[in-house]
């Protein structure tokens, strides 16, 4: 199908006027980061706090927002497409469709393997644990949340709550009463729907920022009382010792009865790692497949239509009331899985583990990602959760900026960079097309201009 240009054409590039733009932001740049970057408190021999000055660091900020300005508006200036244009997907968009997910499957249960024969046991733990369960963590949290933003159209802010209810729910049941992971893991998601259905009653007229602010506050709410319910959740000081995953009755240690005496293997702590790797990955693919598998049903098509138009979703005959409660209920559920795979994998919980920050990154790998593509939050989950961890291993900036630079320090900054540079380039996210539920004869990509993204 023939590119259509848009009938709005874009400001012509003016090298002059871009240059007063872009001279103005970096003034103004300047001014902003003078007393964060430019000044430096520290502590001398007396203990007295001194100041030292970092001037360099103010130049280069301002020299990098001169640049990116100045890209910003060459970018704009460019020639665009018509975003309404409608057209059946290509051989190559229809190949990249069919495999990427294959391919990506493969590679996810080859990953723990091919780490761990090429590093060793020792070498190996930090990839597989820090890179592969925390970035399976947020992509199950993400397409989790993706039914309720990304399809329903619901504005929810307080995510992290249901992931706080599955936590705690395993860390309670199985310290007092003794349950295995593998009975309080459907409990856990069973009174995370219970408490999705209890948000969603009262929420059930409102929209748009309204809807978020209420959701906020449900998020804030669960996290003071853990906080100053102490007979309940232990205060601040959270549960520890929580019982440790087994492989079906088999303990990951070392002795008779073990994991590694039943298989015949050396013992290393790395089997568990493996074992959560491949769990959470189980769980976050259970979470991809009813989540395809309900989109295609009545009561998928049903949460489409509500995100699209709430009033025409009515006038059809839809339930909205049940529309918008399944919603809530199946997304807090799979929530409420990740909860408790956390509180097993890490063996203790507080509330300083669900703080709205948690809420707002979820959220920002379900927009980032582009709301409704499960592909899409899967990239947005690795580059956001990855990225932030690849900071970690940056030490040869300290010969650039210092032994006392600390790159991972600025991973909010850079978050938030990168949730601005995405706005300017993708707003619609990284995956922006959209493919229809149901389709006559011939399946086409829908721009993701075309598709609502609700209003609450």
């Amino acid at each position: 199908m023939a590119k259509v240009l848009s009938s709005s054409a874009p400001k012509p590039f003016v090298w002059g006027n871009a240059l007063k733009e872009a001279a103005f932001a970096a003034f103004v740049t300047a001014g902003l980061s003078f007393p964060i970057l430019a000044l430096k408190t520290e502590s001398d021999v007396s203990n007295k706090l001194i100041l030292t000055e970092r001037w360099s660091w103010v130049i280069w900020a301002a020299a990098l927002v001169f640049i990116g300005r100045l890209v910003v508006i060459a970018y704009a200036s460019r020639p665009k497409e018509d975003k309404a244009a409608v057209g059946p997907q290509t051989d190559t968009s229809k190949f990249i469709a069919k495999w990427i997910a294959s391919v990506g499957l493969v590679v996810l249960f080859l990953f723990p393997l091919i780490t761990f024969y090429f590093l060793g046991a020792s070498g190996s733990l930090k990839w597989i644990n820090n890179y592969g369960v925390q970035i399976m963590i947020y992509v199950m949290l993400g397409w989790g949340l993706n039914i309720v933003v990304g399809l329903a159209g619901l504005l929810d802010l307080g995510y992290v709550a249901f992931y706080a209810v599955g936590a705690y729910s395993y860390a309670l049941l199985s310290t007092n009463f003794g349950l295995s992971f593998w009975i309080c893991l459907p409990l856990a998601g069973l009174f995370a729907a219970t408490w999705g259905v209890i948000l969603g009653f009262p929420v059930l007229r409102l929209r748009g920022d309204y809807l978020a602010i209420v959701t906020l506050a449900f998020g804030e709410i669960i996290r003071i009382v853990l906080i100053n319910w102490t007979d309940f959740s232990n205060g601040y000081a959270g549960i520890s010792s929580i019982p440790k995953i087994t492989f079906f009755g088999l303990p990951f240690t070392d002795g008779e009865g073990s994991f590694s005496s039943f298989f015949g293997m050396e013992y290393s702590p790395i089997h568990r790692t493996i074992f959560l790797f491949y769990l959470i990955l189980c769980l976050a693919l259970l979470t991809n497949f009813v989540t395809m598998r309900l989109r295609r049903l009545p009561v998928g098509r049903a949460w489409e239509a509500l995100r699209e138009d709430e009033i025409a979703c009515r006038s059809l005959g839809i339930n909205t009331t049940n529309t918008k409660l399944t919603a809530f209920a199946l997304g807090a559920m799979f929530g409420g899985f990740a909860g408790s795979f956390f509180a097993v994998r890490q063996g203790f919980v507080s509330p300083e583990s669900f703080t709205f920050l948690e809420s707002a990154s979820i959220l920002a790998i379900v927009v980032l990602g582009g709301m409704g593509s499960q592909i899409g939050v899967a990239i947005a989950a690795i580059v956001l959760v990855g990225g932030t961890e690849l900071l970690r291993e940056l030490e040869w900036t300290k010969q650039i900026f210092g032994q006392d630079f600390d790159p991972a320090q600025y991973r909010s900054l850079i978050f938030g960079a990168a949730m601005v540079i995405m706005m300017i380039w993708k707003p619609r996210g990284i995956i922006s097309t959209r493919e229809p539920s149901l389709f006559l004869k011939e399946k086409k990509s829908v721009s993701g201009s075309l598709v609502g993204e609700g209003h609450g």
